[in-house]
C-alpha cells in the first residue's frame, strides 16, 4: 500500500511558521494565514507538512503552552476546511535539532530528554488524533550515523506510546544523515503497516544549496547551473534505489518530506530539477512535500517564481 492510498500524495511544507523562526506572536499569527491554505488547495495539492518546534508547545520547565496547541489545532482546521490533510512534523525536540546552531544537544544519550520526547508525543497524539487527516512525523533529520542504535530504540518506544492513543494514525520515521534515502536500510522494520519510511532529497547539494551560507563544505560563491549539475533522467532513480528496495522489503511506503532548490538558482533551472525528480516520484508513486511554501530560501510562492509557477506547480 502506498501513502497516496491514505490521501497523502502531493504536498508542500509550511516551513518557518512554527519552526526555524523567532516564535513571535506576529510571526505565528501572520506568516501563514487561512488564505494560504486556499492557495495550496487551488494548486491541486492534497496536504501540507507542518514543521513545529517543541518550544512552541512546551515552556522551558516542560509545562504545556496552551496557545501553541491552539495554533496547531487552528492550522489543522484550516487544512480541513480547504480539503487538505496535514503531516505534523516535530522539527526540533529538547536536546536535538538538525541545526547545530540551535545548541540543542544530548538527546540521544539523555534519558530525561527522551522521556520529555515521549511525553510530548503522547500529548500531541491526544490533542491531534485525526487518523484520516493528520499524520505524525516523529523527528526531523537525525544527523549522525552514530545515533541510529539509540534512535531505533527511541522511535520504537515512541510508536508504542502513540499507538495506545492513536492506533490508526500514519506515523513517519526517517533515518540519519538528515533523512538520507540510503540510510533507511538501517532503521528497524516498521512496527505496523501504518508506519511510513520518510526521507529528504536535495541532491545534488552543490546545485540545490548553491550559495547556502549554512553548508560549511560548499563554496558560498560557487554557482552551478542545471546543465552542470549532472542531473540526467535516471539521477533520482539511482538516488532512491536503496530506499525503494528497503521499503519493498519491509512492505511499507515512502514519503519524501522535503525537496527543493534554493532561490539563488534560476527559476528555469529550478523547474528543470523539479521535472526530473517528479518523474521518479510518479514512477514509484512516492508521496512528497516540497520545501517550502514561503521564504526560507526556497519559497515557491515568492515573487521570483511568478514567471514559472504555472509550470512548476504541476511538477510538485
Amino acid at each position: 500500500m502506498k501513502m497516496k492510498d491514505f490521501g497523502f500524495y502531493r504536498g508542500v511544507d509550511l516551513g518557518g511558521w512554527f519552526s526555524q523562526c523567532d516564535y513571535s506572536e506576529n510571526r505565528m499569527d501572520h506568516f501563514i494565514t487561512e488564505k494560504d491554505f486556499g492557495i495550496i488547495a487551488d494548486w491541486g495539492l492534497d496536504h501540507v507538512r507542518l514543521p513545529v518546534d517543541y518550544n512552541v508547545m512546551e515552556a522551558d520547565d516542560g509545562t504545556w503552552k496552551a496557545d501553541g496547541f491552539r495554533r496547531i489545532e487552528k492550522a489543522i482546521t484550516w487544512a480541513q476546511k480547504n480539503g487538505l490533510k496535514l503531516v505534523l512534523d516535530l522539527h526540533k525536540t529538547a536536546g536535538f535539532s538538525f541545526d547545530a546552531g540551535e545548541k540543542e544537544e544530548g538527546f540521544f544519550s539523555s534519558e530525561p530528554c527522551q522521556q520529555r520526547f515521549y511525553r510530548l508525543w503522547e500529548e500531541m497524539a491526544k490533542n491531534f488524533t485525526d487518523a484520516k487527516n493528520v499524520a505524525f512525523e516523529l523527528l526531523n533529520e537525525v544527523t549522525d550515523e552514530s545515533f541510529i542504535t539509540s534512535w531505533n530504540k527511541i522511535s520504537t518506544e515512541s510508536i508504542c506510546r502513540i499507538r495506545k492513543i492513536a492506533p490508526d494514525s500514519l506515523i513517519l520515521i526517517g533515518s540519519y544523515h538528515n533523512n538520507a534515502p540510503d540510510a533507511l536500510k538501517d532503521l528497524d522494520p516498521p512496527a505496523d503497516p501504518k508506519v511510513i519510511y520518510n526521507f529528504h532529497c536535495y541532491d545534488p547539494i552543490s546545485f540545490t544549496h548553491q550559495g547556502a551560507y549554512w553548508v560549511p563544505w560548499l563554496d558560498p560563491k560557487a554557482r552551478v547551473s542545471f546543465e552542470e549539475a549532472g542531473v540526467d533522467e535516471d539521477f533520482f532513480e539511482r538516488t532512491f534505489a536503496s530506499a525503494i528496495e528497503t521499503a519493498e522489503k519491509h512492505k511499507t511506503a515512502l514519503y519524501c518530506g522535503e525537496y527543493g532548490v534554493i532561490d539563488i538558482a534560476s527559476p528555469e533551472d529550478t523547474v528543470n530539477w523539479f521535472r526530473v525528480i517528479h518523474d521518479t516520484f510518479e514512477k514509484h508513486e512516492i508521496s512528497r512535500a516540497a520545501w517550502s511554501y514561503r521564504q526560507m530560501d526556497f519559497g515557491l510562492i515568492d515573487e521570483r517564481m511568478d514567471g514559472v509557477r504555472s509550470r512548476l506547480i504541476p511538477l510538485l
